[in-house]
This record gives C-alpha cells, structure tokens and sequence, in this order.
C-alpha cells in the first residue's frame, strides 16, 4: 500500500534545532519503501538561518528525512534564482514545476527540475507534478525575474501526459493556496498536497483530495492509497516525535556560527507572536514594530503587516539579535512614503482581509503607530481614523514608515506603490533592534485598532 509523507512551510522552524530534529523524527518513523516524502514549498526560508545560509540549512533537513519529492514556494526564492539553482543543484530530492520559468523562457533550474514524474512505489504508479503561486513575484521581489506560467493550464497538460502514460494516481504538490479549489475543480487529480496558506486542511472537493498541514512543522500528513481504492489520511503532530539528533546538532552548529547572540533588551511579559494573535487585530509585538518604523524614518505613521510578523516561540526574558531577526527576517529595507489623506484610509481600509480578499476573510492585516482607526467588521467600513490625535484630512499629505515589500507588492496594502516613496531607512529587523536597545520591547495594548460590529455601542476614533 502506497504511502505519501507530507511536510510544508516549515520556514523559520531551523531557528530551533530542537523544534527540526522533531520533525525530522517524525518524517522518519513513518518513512519506508513504501512511502514517498514530498515537501509543498517554503521549506528553505524565511528565517535567521535562512538569512545567514542563503537557504541552504535546508539541506541537513532534507538530507535527515530522505526527501523524494519537492515543489517551489513563494519564499524558495527569497536570495534570488541563482541562490535557488544552487540549493535545487545540492538537494536530494527531486524538484517538481510545471509553471516556473526562466525570463528567457526555459524551464527553471531545468537540469535539476522536471514538471513532472512517474514513481512506482508498493507496485503502484503515482504521477506527481508541481506548481506554484503565478503571484510569486509579486510576493517576492527576488523571483521578479522569473516568470510563472498559468498553473491551471500547466497541470491539465502534466496530468494528461501523466494519465496517458497509464498511471495509478495522480498527486499535486501545490504551494497555489486557495488556488487548490480551482485546481481541483479543473484537473483530474486524485490528491492535492497544498502549502502557502498556514491553515491546515483536510477535505474533498469534486472528489479530490485537498492536504495542507499548516506551517512551522507541527503537522505531517500521511496518505495511504489501498487496494481497494480508497484513500486514507492520517494527521500526526510532531511535538512528540522523536528527535533526530543528527538534525539537532548540524543546526545547533549553524546557530552558534551566525553570531547574532547580543542582548538588545529584556522583556517582563511575554510578546506573543502567533498567527491567532497577530491576525487578529492590534497585538503588542505588532506595535513595537510599527513604533520602530515611525521612529527610525520620523514618519507620521508606521505599518507593520501581519504577514511579514513571522509565527515562532513568544519573545520573552533576554532578547537577541537572533529574536528580532526571527521575527521580521526579510532583507528588506523600511522606506518612507508619503500619500494624501484620502489614499491613507484607503490603505487602512486594506487592513481588512474582507476588503482585499487576501488570506482568511477574518484576518486583519495592518499594525500601526501613530494613528487610531475603528472598523465595522458586520458592515466592512471604516468608522473613523485618526493620525496625531486628529481625525485624517483627506487632502492633507502624510508620511508612512513601512516595508519596501509593501510597496512592491500588489496582494497587501494595493494603494501603496513604488510612486509613493519618498525615503530609505534600514533592513527591517536592524531597525527594530535598534529601537529595542533605545526603547525596550514592553508594549502594550492601546486602542489602536478597533474592530466592531455595533458603531453605535463602542467608543473609538471617529473623523474621516
């Protein structure tokens, strides 16, 4: 009987060797002839260790669990494609893509990536093929050279060669996210192994499988195709996995060499930084580092988003470089840009999931400093905004400290474009190390933001 072992987005889970060597464990218990490990995409960065080996403390990973298989993810390419050649060239595993191409056409990394494959495993044929979001250069800037064909398109020719060569099943490794829907609406797919988003998964649609184990490494999913035809899942958490103590020490060592260990300062109460609280709403570390923003380029405004605050082990007591790194660690710089009145409310508009269909339809994406807004989460509008203590003059000009990447991209926070910068400060997570050792960490919850459902019932900022 056939088995499929699926890891995704394990991102910056390498900053804890402990956490690694967990997963690791847990990918090899179940591991056998029987099986095939596959990896959905972005499970080479982002992170500290990512940063500092361009990716490639990925390789002891994929080396400890025996990879078979792996997909591109949006941030496989945050060092750019050459650093991506090089990993894909040094991996175990082979890499599938069907939709991701050289700017001059070819296939990318094409001596090390096919579109697709055919393994036959227990006695059954399994065609496996790979695609990955079309928006990746949107998302990253680093992938603005490649180019990313439809993938809906890619898949329906993948799987026709596939099925006319006589296979058994059909398997997608797909980093699309909520694409997967349309994936399997449009292809004759048995099983759709997902990544991208950090929710987990497990449903069928038109009869197919749809997978997707969350981020960080705390699940793996385990498919089972048996005689009968049926398809089998089994969910395992890794938090009690055995540890592969290999795995530990190779990363432990990789951790000691990056020298990022200085105390920047310490914290009383612990700043919490889960996906649950950070989309959510106002949060404690998503002040801080709109703070660090608004202060390190003197803007009348900082924004944070609640993606680029990346999910790990709450920051608390001594907090190091290392923390601050593993928290925002994007090498991208923290610019000014300057927007009338009227764009800045469209841009806290954008904070609303519901507005810019981006993620959840519940989250909310926009953490800031110096300003208060209230928001209608029944009626989608914004009640009232604030800059200074004043209600926001629409044709007034006001300066917003905030990643460049918000800037570039056109998923989160479209009003703001590369027109409206008019200032370069810093890499993110220097910036808020700077501000730590200035200020400290020990923020709290302020009123910034309130999301309500009753305007008439709860007070807040009012004035547009």
């Amino acid at each position: 009987m056939p088995r499929l072992l699926q890891y995704s987005d394990v991102e910056n889970v390498y900053d804890d060797p402990v956490r690694v060597g967990r997963l690791a464990g847990a990918i090899r218990s179940r591991n056998g002839a029987d099986a095939l490990v596959c990896g959905t995409g972005d499970n080479t960065a982002p992170g500290v260790l990512a940063l500092i080996e361009r990716g490639r403390q990925a390789l002891d990973f994929f080396s400890a669990i025996d990879a078979d298989v792996e997909t591109f993810g949006n941030h496989d390419f945050d060092f750019g494609p050459e650093a991506a050649r090089s990993l894909v060239a040094d991996a175990p595993q082979l890499w599938l893509s069907a939709n991701v191409y050289d700017a001059d056409g070819e296939r990318f990394a094409a001596e090390h990536v096919r579109s697709h494959v055919i393994q036959e495993v227990d006695g059954v044929r399994l065609g496996l093929f790979g695609v990955t979001d079309p928006a990746t250069p949107s998302l990253n800037p680093m992938a603005g050279e490649l180019r990313f064909a439809d993938p809906y398109e890619a898949a329906e020719e993948a799987v026709a060669e596939l099925r006319s060569a006589g296979v058994d099943r059909v398997v997608a490794l797909s980093h699309l996210g909520t694409g997967d829907d349309e994936l399997a609406r449009r292809v004759d797919v048995d099983v759709i192994l997902g990544g991208h988003l950090h929710v987990e998964r497990c449903e069928r649609i038109d009869g197919t499988l749809l997978l997707r184990p969350g981020a960080n490494g705390h699940v793996i999913f385990e498919v089972a195709f048996d005689a009968t035809g049926q398809i089998e899942v089994q969910r395992h958490e890794t938090a009690d996995a055995p540890v592969a103590e290999d795995v530990v020490t190779s990363l432990r060592g990789r951790v000691d060499a990056a020298g990022l260990d200085e105390v920047v300062a310490s914290v009383d109460e612990p700043l919490d930084r889960s996906d649950a609280t950070v989309y959510a709403g106002e949060c404690r570390i998503g002040n801080v580092i709109a703070d660090a923003y608004r202060w390190s380029l003197d803007a009348d405004v900082g924004l944070q988003n609640s993606g680029g605050i990346r999910e790990g082990p709450a920051l608390s007591g001594e907090v190091t470089v290392a923390d601050i790194v593993s928290v925002v660690p994007f090498e991208e710089r923290v610019v000014s840009a300057e927007l009338t009145g009227r764009e800045l409310l469209d841009v806290f508009r954008e904070s609303a999931a519901a507005v810019i269909d981006f993620g959840d339809s519940e989250w909310w994406h926009g953490h800031f400093a110096g300003a208060e807004i209230r928001w209608d989460d029944e009626t989608r509008e914004l009640l009232g905004a604030r800059v200074g203590g004043d209600p926001v003059d629409a044709d007034r000009r006001y300066t917003v400290a905030t990643s460049a990447y918000l800037l570039h991209s056109d998923h989160e926070f479209p009003t703001l474009e590369e027109r409206h910068r008019v200032g370069e400060g810093d890499i993110q997570y220097e910036v808020v190390a700077a501000y730590a050792r200035a200020f400290g960490l020990n923020a709290t919850v302020e009123g910034r933001i309130a999301r309500v459902s009753d305007s008439e019932t709860v007070a807040g900022p009012s004035g547009e």
